[in-house]
């Protein structure tokens, strides 16, 4: 069983407590909902043959719901202890390595953090290349990057930003939001990514 995590999160400049209480409600959604897949998979394995498709189909929902609660622990856990920066960490030598500085890096990520639709910016890390590597995750589920470790997102479904924001002003939303995080967090990540 998963258990939905607790994150304490302070007053962000830019969205509102209503909005982050509303997102974690959707967070909770997707624990609740990985569980109960993966319940609804154990009662159709007692007959595999008969049961097939809806298994099939289950499979493909969890991956959503799955990648949906995992998303979004990274997502609040940017946000736990305020906005703190990493200016001499591993990750910022690194952003510097493959993009030419910090800047370069957030000017391209904030460009897909604008990709019209619905998804996640994610700054991933490729072990095998030794590569920071921004890309894009529709919905929940697809586009993630096999084997790549999660450094940082945004997420840039409406949910988190309608209530403070219009979709024609996502960009304040993305400034909000990069402004709030913990960049410590992402920093850690990228530290244990790399062992």
């Amino acid at each position: 069983m998963f258990q939905a995590k607790q994150f304490t999160i302070p007053e962000i400049n830019g969205i509102s407590a209503k909005t982050i209480e509303e997102h974690l409600k959707l967070y909770a959604g997707y624990v609740k909902h990985a569980n109960l897949i993966q319940g609804k998979l154990n009662e159709y394995k007692s007959d595999v043959e008969k049961n097939a498709y809806v298994i099939g189909e289950l499979n493909r929902r969890f991956a959503f719901e799955f990648d949906g609660m995992r998303n979004h622990e990274y997502y609040f856990e940017q946000l736990e202890g305020g906005q703190k920066d990493s200016m001499d960490s591993e990750l910022t030598k690194k952003m510097i390595a493959d993009f030419g500085s910090v800047d370069a890096w957030l000017t391209e990520f904030k460009t897909l953090c604008m990709t019209r639709g619905i998804g996640w910016a994610v700054l991933w890390y490729d072990k095998v290349t030794d590569k920071l590597i921004n890309a894009w995750v529709d919905e929940q589920h697809l586009g993630q990057l096999n084997g790549l470790a999660f450094i940082y997102g945004v997420d840039m479904w409406e949910h988190s930003y309608l209530m403070d924001y219009t979709p024609a002003d996502k960009k304040k939303y993305v400034e909000s939001y990069l402004m709030a995080t913990n960049q410590e967090v992402s920093a850690k990540r990228f530290d244990e990514a790399k062992k």
